[in-house]
């Protein structure tokens, strides 16, 4: 298999590269991604010297650059991770989302119609749907975004399944809950929080911190993914997620405990605009193919908290 993993640099796409090298060693991956803020090529340093790995420096709207990688690459299968995702950043400027989430999956679907690809697995989140009060979405819940961030990707997600029913272009959409785990950019809440502590310094917490997500070790998404290459079937749409559902508050009070700090290093700050009480998904449909996640939230946390702790020269200059 010949894949190219859009936005490989990231924080996911980083984890789906060194997975997929270590569980499939007569697979061979190209890695597209612009280098944003969020990209990172140290992610990646463990897999530099394998000759089934190849870095390309691009931006995914890129027409030309796109199908020129596809079809000197011989790609037969995408993986599109690549997207901007903070929500924060995008409530104070829609434009980039816009253009790399929708006009980029464009780009991509269109190459991909073009080189006849055997499988194109767009990776969306559970954001889509929006907040709920009880119970979880299913794949066929109706789609209610709340910020520029989810409704680009929302839109994202519509196209791609559109190529399916138009083009019969084997898509998969996933929308998976949130992940951690290492080499998460620090802007995200786990990292962001691990990291202020031990530098001294308090942690931000939206509101009154009683939000709720469902969160995954990267590595367990990075599972399902590949399990859908092989058994996921074209023009489905696949939720993932870890079944771990906790306020923003319990997490915090993890990180607190895990760091031997007290509360007195929270500080409540004002509520993000549209900021959605609880995501929830029902995973049935992907673990009826055989997938479960491999770890409990608390192993991941702790094995997470410790990496950050160990590895300050990849995330201090990012701090900075």
């Amino acid at each position: 298999m010949k894949i190219l993993v859009t936005g490989g640099a990231g924080f996911i796409g980083s984890d789906f590269i060194r997975y997929m090298l270590g569980a499939h060693p007569d697979y061979n991956i190209v890695n597209l991604d612009s280098l944003t803020y969020a990209g990172n090529l140290n992610n990646l340093k463990d897999c530099d010297t394998s000759q089934r790995y190849t870095f390309v420096h691009g931006d995914i709207c890129n027409r030309t650059l796109v199908h020129s990688v596809m079809e000197r690459y011989g790609i037969d299968t995408v993986v599109h991770f690549a997207a901007e995702s903070h929500v924060d950043r995008s409530i104070a400027d829609a434009s980039i989302f816009v253009k790399t989430n929708v006009l980029g999956t464009y780009t991509l679907l269109e190459a991909s119609k073009l080189q006849k690809v055997r499988r194109f697995i767009h990776i969306s989140t559970d954001e889509v749907y929006g907040s709920i009060q009880e119970g979880s979405f299913r794949e066929t819940d109706i789609l209610s975004p709340s910020s520029p961030y989810s409704s680009s990707k929302a839109g994202s997600d519509l196209l791609a399944l559109s190529y399916f029913t138009t083009y019969n272009l084997p898509v998969i959409v996933t929308r998976c809950t949130n992940n951690f785990g290492p080499y998460q950019y620090p802007e995200k809440l786990i990292p962001l929080f691990v990291t202020n502590l031990i530098d001294g310094k308090k942690v931000p917490v939206y509101g009154t911190g009683k939000n709720i997500r469902d969160w995954i070790h990267v590595n367990d998404h990075c599972r399902a993914v590949d399990l859908l290459l092989d058994k996921g079937n074209s023009g489905e749409i696949y939720n993932i997620g870890g079944e771990n559902e906790k306020t923003n508050l319990e997490i915090t009070e993890k990180i607190l405990a895990l760091l031997k700090k007290d509360d007195s290093m929270i500080e409540y700050v004002e509520d993000r605009p549209g900021h959605d009480l609880r995501y929830s998904l029902n995973c049935s449909k992907i673990r009826a193919l055989g997938w479960k996640p491999s770890q409990s939230f608390e192993e991941g946390l702790i094995d997470t908290v410790r990496w950050y702790i160990q590895n300050e020269w990849w995330w201090r200059p990012l701090k900075k």
